[in-house]
């Protein structure tokens, strides 16, 4: 059975790609281009799943969707011990509260962002919560070269999309956070980021280490 990424263009599936390259795992990338009046994903990409969202992953019979589903799926299945802090580790809690805190808190908060609404008490708890994750995340990188520590691990690839990809979308500013912007910096560096986003969106230059992004006029 052969591993097969369905990847969204402009989407966070590219941090499957990227963990499957940091991996050196064998795997078969079929991406799909969003509609140019919509944005929406393809009729052949909502095919594959009946909730439809990025990233989708397919392995013999299985279909699985949910980016923390399926890096416990690829490191479980593939990754031979690569990637993880081992339970007796002392940072293995920090390990796995950064692969979860990404999605479970950071993400929701940052697509609070998407509909800006002034004084609405959801949104105002989002920002807080945002607040909150940048200050833990620049404290955080004042003590460890990477995320959880001083090794890179599959934490770091779950980073990865709200500081590139998803700041295209809505750009917002990295300023006071030096550590965070050095952080992004040392990821782009690293080949297997280089290939890994070559291959999910060809030509895109993401603003992996800008700090301002300005915004596009209409």
């Amino acid at each position: 059975m052969s591993l097969t990424i369905h990847h969204l263009h402009l989407s966070q599936s590219d941090r499957i790609i990227w963990l499957c390259e940091e991996l050196s795992i064998p795997y078969t990338l079929k991406t799909y281009k969003r509609d140019d009046k919509t944005s929406l994903a393809p009729e052949s990409y909502e095919s594959l799943h009946p909730i439809a969202t990025a990233p989708i992953i397919q392995e013999g019979p299985i279909t699985l969707i949910e980016t923390n589903a399926i890096f416990e799926y690829i490191l479980t299945k593939h990754g031979n011990g690569k990637l993880v802090l081992s339970p007796d580790h002392s940072n293995y809690a920090d390990y796995l509260f950064r692969l979860h805190h990404v999605n479970g808190t950071l993400q929701p908060a940052l697509n609070s962002t998407l509909i800006p609404k002034e004084g609405d008490m959801m949104v105002e708890a989002m920002k807080v919560r945002l607040s909150r994750s940048l200050t833990m995340m620049e404290t955080q990188l004042s003590k460890t070269r990477y995320i959880a520590a001083d090794e890179f691990t599959a934490a770091d690839c779950m980073m990865l999309f709200p500081w590139t990809t998803f700041r295209l979308f809505v750009p917002f500013s990295l300023e006071g956070y030096p550590n965070i912007v050095a952080y992004l910096q040392r990821i782009a560096e690293r080949e297997a980021y280089r290939v890994a986003m070559e291959k999910a969106d060809p030509g895109l230059e993401r603003p992996i280490s800008a700090v301002v992004i300005p915004v596009k006029s209409e």
